[in-house]
């Protein structure tokens, strides 16, 4: 079992950043690899990012390339999502995710936190 919080969230001008963290525990953080997902009102759940166990690898949905970096630090058992130059269609509840799989995780996970709401003004 692993349990996610996430923190960070907030209300953010558009053009401005915001740095997402979460917190695991349970079973050997590096086992598994780590994501972000996001929800905005009356849309379905959508992938943000991904990175791997080591974290050596990544990936991101194209909406996100270039402004969003996800990184983690196996020491602290945390992984983050930083985001910069926030657009309006980025307000959405974001969600940690981890599973087993890289490659799976793009498109399902084993666990998942309460998700942090983040709004970007226009």
């Amino acid at each position: 079992q692993v349990q996610l919080v996430e923190s960070g969230g907030g209300l953010v001008q558009a053009g401005g950043s915001l740095t997402l963290s979460c917190a695991a525990s349970g079973r050997t953080f590096s086992n598994y690899a780590m994501g972000w997902f996001r929800q905005a009102p009356g849309k379905e759940r959508e992938f943000v990012a991904s990175i791997g166990g080591s974290g050596r690898i990544t990936t991101y949905a194209d909406s996100v390339k270039g402004r969003f970096t996800i990184s983690r630090d196996n020491a602290k058992n945390m992984v983050y999502l930083q985001m910069n130059n926030l657009k309006p269609e980025d307000t959405a509840i974001y969600f940690c995710v981890a599973d087993p799989s890289y490659l799976r995780l793009r498109t399902t996970y084993d666990y998942w936190g309460q998700g942090t709401q983040v709004t970007v003004s226009s």
